[in-house]
């Protein structure tokens, strides 16, 4: 068997665009897979082109190998970024393609699952209204009424729009901006109750002054973990956020780690109780679950980030189904209506009382449908707004 083309969409998503890819071999196989990040998504989409010519006339079979042999050819233009993104994507193609030739699921590929119902928590839930607490509120309390038992949330990220303040200048919250992030977190909470995970995500956009101000102020909600409180440059500075922030809040990072080599540092220095990287761009299913045992041997909890498209989200279920230190995976609640049909099998049709159901299809169990994807095309142009 043989790789003939690949072929890649970019198809416009609910925040930003997915980059999706299709592998084509001279049986008639063909195997999907998805290479989303964003901003940037021309550059992904390029990449993922040029890495998917790079793989033309190799045994797809060989999946391990064209890893590390995309990871080293690729390596002097950085092991990071837009061509791990685009190795992520074949990768998760061609184990997509493996099992269809071999009639197994991905996750059968992956050592055997210890679970095939996987729990989710929303993100994207609060797109229905104004950045104040009672909207919150009424939206939070729909996401546990889906038979959802945990969401994620940034609540600094619009408070500078209100304001009039500019938050990306300095990194700071005025004292009027940490009242109204602490005032409709509080609201959620009030809203799901005490027997809900709440996760507070920072996007890396405070200082270290304000992160732990606002972690000493939301310790008292009862938060399940404070994401991101620094950036993912220094594993030094993040150990020192660590050791500033109150003990009985967890810390979780990892959507910016790439592959086992960058999680490493974060390991040994003992920083997070979670990591939640994405599947897109840390290289792909195969490298997830390689980091996911790295992460096992520190007691630390998987949680992948997966703001993305609906093969990240199966890809990172299988991940998920396959390793014993799973905790939740990341669900866009509220997406754009083609998330169902560029694929053969709803996703919507798999969700059942907050859990992601996981068939016995071969590979991840769904096909791309290409006039469908064509018939959404990618909006070059960012969509203005924060990261979610």
């Amino acid at each position: 068997m043989k790789i003939i083309d690949v072929k890649v969409w970019l198809v416009e998503g609910v925040k930003y665009n997915w980059t999706l890819i299709k592998i084509y071999t001279d049986t008639g196989l063909t195997g999907v897979g998805e290479a989303t990040n964003w901003p940037g998504s021309p550059i992904v989409y390029e990449a993922a082109k040029h890495v998917g010519q790079r793989i033309l006339g190799l045994d797809p079979m060989r999946t391990d190998f064209i890893w590390t042999k995309l990871y080293r050819d690729l390596n002097w233009v950085g092991p990071y970024g837009a061509s791990m993104c685009a190795i992520s994507g074949i990768d998760m193609a061609l184990l997509d393609l493996k099992g269809k030739v071999l009639g197994v699921p991905c996750y059968d590929l992956l050592g055997g699952a210890f679970r095939k119902e996987i729990l989710l928590y929303a993100n994207y839930w609060f797109t229905g209204g104004g950045h104040n607490a009672e909207d919150y509120a009424k939206q939070a309390y729909k996401v546990k009424e889906a038979g959802f038992t945990g969401l994620k949330f940034d609540p600094f990220a619009h408070t500078n729009y209100l304001y009039g303040e500019d938050l990306s200048s300095n990194l700071a919250l005025s004292p009027r901006q940490q009242d109204l992030a602490f005032e409709v977190s509080k609201a959620v909470r009030e809203a799901v109750g005490e027997d809900f995970d709440i996760m507070i995500e920072t996007h890396a956009m405070l200082n270290n002054r304000v992160a732990v101000i606002m972690a000493e102020r939301l310790s008292e909600l009862g938060i399940t973990w404070y994401e991101e409180p620094a950036g993912p440059e220094n594993a030094d500075n993040l150990r020192a956020m660590r050791d500033r922030i109150p003990s009985n809040v967890s810390i979780c990072v990892g959507e910016r780690h790439y592959t086992r080599h960058g999680i490493r540092p974060v390991l040994e220095k003992n920083i997070c109780d979670v990591m939640m990287p994405d599947i897109t761009r840390c290289g792909g299913p195969s490298e997830m679950k390689r980091m996911a045992t790295m992460m096992e041997t520190y007691n630390v909890l998987l949680a992948p980030h997966n703001p993305n498209g609906p093969l990240s989200t199966l890809a990172s279920a299988h991940v998920c189904a396959c390793v014993p230190n799973f905790f939740r995976q990341e669900f866009m609640f509220n997406d754009v209506p083609w998330r169902d049909t560029v694929i053969d099998y709803p996703i919507g049709d798999m969700i059942k009382n907050g859990h992601l159901v996981l068939s016995d299809r071969p590979g991840l169990g769904v096909d791309l449908l290409e006039e469908e994807m064509e018939r959404h095309p990618g909006i070059l142009e960012s969509k203005p707004g924060f990261y979610i």
